[in-house]
């Protein structure tokens, strides 16, 4: 297997030495970044397998580089900060971030989270060899990380799409918040539970009224569910 190229992006030029001198020894490829522009030529030169970006950053902030990021791939993305806010990790995720690392850090815990977002990044669907699922006006296909409602493609962030395509491939299975958080993020992921609310949200609003026969739906006091009469198309 070759080894991973990981990109870095960060104005810190002492936390990106660290880091490279760190992932270096562990046999990665390091490409670095001092800016957002340069972080986005870097990414279109080199195709790297992952990105370390920070928020703050000169030129153009890190949650703008990941918005033009998810434009056009689906490579994971792991935010590396200072701002350790709920409202920045979940601004983060909303926008695609596969995982959220609050500086200071130690070097051992950004190499198990990058090969954890790794790993996964390289699976498919948790719990079942099909990477489609199919309801009534509804097709999730995580090979070409698409979601297609009432026959039309709808933009959706990497971890809304993994999130619906494993309740929809557990059909009226109840899962907890921390249970989610486990199967789509992975253990590795130390985030908020409101995180899954946030993904959710988003995921009703784009599913609102598409059909009777099917609903992401609330159990209180417990989590969500795939509610469905049907099985899925095959």
């Amino acid at each position: 297997m070759a080894l991973e190229k990981i990109l870095i992006v960060d104005d810190d030029v002492n936390i990106c030495e660290l880091l490279r001198i760190y992932l270096e020894k562990e046999g990665y490829t390091v490409i670095l970044a001092h800016d957002g522009e340069k972080g986005i030529e870097k990414f279109n030169a080199t195709k790297p397998d992952i990105i370390l970006l920070d928020i703050m950053l000169p030129v153009m902030d890190g949650w703008q580089v990941c918005r033009e990021i998810r434009k056009k791939s689906n490579v994971p993305i792991i935010m590396v900060t200072a701002k350790s806010e709920t409202f920045d990790k979940v601004l983060g995720l909303e926008l695609g971030a596969d995982d959220y690392v609050v500086k200071p850090f130690d070097a051992k815990e950004v190499v198990a989270r990058i090969k954890a977002v790794y790993r996964r990044s390289g699976q498919s669907a948790p719990e079942t060899e099909s990477k489609e699922v199919s309801y009534d006006k509804l097709q999730v296909n995580m090979t070409r990380y698409e979601l297609k409602v009432d026959g039309k493609v709808l933009d959706t962030p990497p971890k809304e799409l993994e999130l619906l395509f494993y309740l929809a491939s557990n059909p009226n299975r109840v899962y907890t918040r921390d249970q989610l958080l486990d199967e789509v993020w992975g253990f590795e992921y130390y985030g908020d539970s409101r995180t899954i609310d946030v993904h959710i949200k988003r995921l009703r609003e784009k599913l609102e009224g598409v059909s009777d026969k099917w609903v992401l739906k609330t159990v209180w006091g417990v989590g969500y569910k795939f509610e469905t009469t049907e099985e899925p198309i095959k």
